[in-house]
């Protein structure tokens, strides 16, 4: 249909073209109604691209990139960070993993002792206990990236997979860390296979720690899940 509607507005503009010169000629009212279907098309057609003010839209999904510095390829970084969370050993406050920006904007002084406090986070990824695709970052603190994917509008992480289904596109794939099975409970993470530390240091500061963790058969069904095994994951959008 829009096709159709483009052929013939094209065809009456060439009329009107080749008949410019002529001082006696008037529109039809067909005439006149197909230049102001075109008038409309042209007015409307680009309007989520060039909103009223001339800006971009700013439509997409947002999301985390844990273990990185950078977002992929092709998507805009909002901003760059480290993981921050809970103590460890804290049995209150959070249980969220948090982006924090390299650029705080801090507040002003708060020294209650009931206060619940915020910690850098650190691998505890040793020979041992790391997931097999993963670098040995032991006691080194943990990167974030905030990515923003301009061309999608729905996000999903995808654990035990490290594709995504059909017609889902993969942001990045890794492996699921959390905190340790003693400790107090943290959320999962997504961590990156290419994960990286966020600096050259490596002291046991502690704060909030990353996990390996892996698959206990049982009340999991295996198959068609294997036990004792690293899990997986995957951050997909459409």
């Amino acid at each position: 249909m829009f096709l159709s509607y483009v052929v013939i507005i094209t065809a009456t503009l060439t009329v009107l073209v080749q008949c410019h010169e002529c001082k006696d000629y008037d529109l039809s009212a067909s005439d006149q109604s197909l230049v102001d279907m075109m008038k409309h098309y042209l007015h409307t057609s680009r309007k989520e691209e060039c909103p009223p003010g001339g800006k971009p839209s700013t439509s997409g999904v947002t999301y985390v990139r844990w273990g990185t510095k950078e977002c992929p390829k092709g998507v805009d970084m909002v901003y760059t960070g480290q993981v921050g969370g809970n103590d460890y050993a804290n049995k209150g406050g959070g249980v969220n993993n948090l982006c924090l920006p390299n650029d705080p904007e801090n507040g002003k002084p708060l020294t209650g002792v009931d206060n619940a406090q915020l910690f850098g986070t650190e691998y505890e990824t040793t020979s041992k206990l790391k997931p097999s695709g993963m670098r040995d970052m032991y006691q080194m603190e943990v990167p974030c990236a905030v990515c923003h994917q301009r061309k999608k509008s729905v996000l999903l992480m995808i654990p035990g997979r490290k594709t995504c289904y059909k017609g889902w596109t993969p942001e990045y794939s890794g492996y699921l860390l959390a905190g340790h099975k003693t400790t107090s409970s943290k959320d999962y993470a997504c961590v990156d296979k290419n994960a990286e530390p966020l600096d050259n240091k490596s002291s046991n500061e502690n704060g909030a720690l990353f996990y390996a963790i892996s698959t206990k058969c049982g009340s999991l069904r295996c198959p068609p899940y294997t036990d004792a095994v690293e899990v997986q994951c995957v951050v997909c959008t459409k």
